[in-house]
């Protein structure tokens, strides 16, 4: 069975929104949450139109769940919620900023954040790639 796509789901997102979005070929845009205190980058998700609506009109985060094909809401089987702060797309329209209160771990393996295990570059401001070298 093909993947759904945004297409093949029916949104109350508001039509000028919609109309703005740039979404990948399955209908979905990148959805980065981040801690609206610290700034702290949490977790990436994916949102179709729908979970965009529904994170916009219920002040909690929604997700499309590209392995299970279905909406999530942050937090309904863990506790661990994203309070929604703002929502913000970024100057191509094709990334979600959405600044959260996270309650709890933020991944799904415990950790407050999905990018916090395996660090490739730490501290640049004192190597060459900051020298421009």
């Amino acid at each position: 069975m093909a993947p759904m796509t945004s297409t093949d789901r029916p949104s109350g997102l508001d039509p000028q929104i919609a109309a703005r979005l740039k979404r990948s070929p399955d209908g979905l845009l990148p959805a980065i949450a981040q801690q609206y205190d610290t700034d702290e980058v949490l977790m990436l998700g994916w949102m179709d139109d729908e979970a965009l609506h529904r994170t916009l009109s219920t002040g909690r985060c929604t997700y499309w769940s590209r392995s299970r094909q279905e909406y999530w809401v942050k937090g309904d089987s863990s506790g661990h919620v994203q309070w929604v702060k703002s929502v913000a797309l970024d100057c191509d329209a094709d990334t979600v900023l959405v600044r959260v209160d996270q309650v709890g771990a933020a991944c799904h393996t415990g950790a407050r954040t999905c990018f916090d295990t395996d660090v490739l570059l730490a501290d640049a401001g004192s190597g060459a790639a900051a020298r421009g070298q």
